[in-house]
């Protein structure tokens, strides 16, 4: 059985809401988004080994599948290619802008379906759902999960893994990560209830969003 995280950790955690406060904050005082998006990519990008591997971006239809085109558009910059698979055809605003450079970069595009098959890379990235979700994911969303956990993939989540619930720590399906990379801080439901068995190593990365 998993231990639960240490003491020090759960207590610089914080709740969905105090995050998107003070995310919005930054934004509007300090810090571009698209800038806090590339910073998020970034933080993802130097938390793990790239070269060498075969990679698939799991893509959702927020800000967090934005993150993963940031992603792929800093692998392509640094001669690493990468494949997005993307569950939706929506983007947040920030997430096109990432989505349009990835494809001017080349990075490869594909929609994810019944046939997609994630068991032929080495790592994949989930960034389907970000801290906001609740509730049990469905349809396509809910097939890319299953695939992603069926992959045998090194599995990385980006802020949090997709289908857990960011304050309670619950997950009806969610992404089960070798490691997860949380963006800014800690939220709460990442030491709480099923998250423990889901999250593998966890580290957190600093994008300069401001507390309050």
């Amino acid at each position: 059985m998993k231990p639960t995280a240490n003491c020090t950790e759960f207590t610089s955690a914080i709740s969905v809401a105090k995050m998107r406060e003070s995310d919005a904050y930054t934004i509007a005082n300090l810090v571009p988004s698209k800038w806090l998006m590339y910073r998020a990519a970034m933080g993802i990008c130097t938390a793990a080994k790239w070269r060498g591997k075969a990679i698939a971006i799991v893509t959702g239809s927020g800000n967090n599948g934005g993150d993963g085109y940031a992603l792929a558009c800093i692998l392509a910059d640094n001669g690493i290619p990468s494949t997005l698979v993307r569950v939706s055809e929506k983007f947040s605003e920030d997430g096109k802008y990432f989505y349009d450079r990835a494809m001017q970069k080349g990075v490869t595009d594909s929609r994810f379906t019944a046939e997609t098959d994630l068991a032929q890379y080495d790592i994949v990235v989930d960034c389907i759902l970000g801290t906001g979700f609740h509730g049990a994911p469905r349809g396509a969303v809910a097939d890319a999960i299953r695939a992603i956990n069926a992959s045998g993939a090194y599995v990385i989540s980006a802020d949090i893994n997709s289908g857990l619930d960011g304050d309670t720590g619950e997950a009806a399906l969610a992404v089960k990560s070798d490691l997860t990379v949380s963006i800014g801080y800690y939220k709460s439901g990442m030491f709480l209830a099923d998250a423990p068995y889901l999250i593998g190593d966890l580290v957190n990365v600093d994008i300069g969003i401001v507390l309050v």
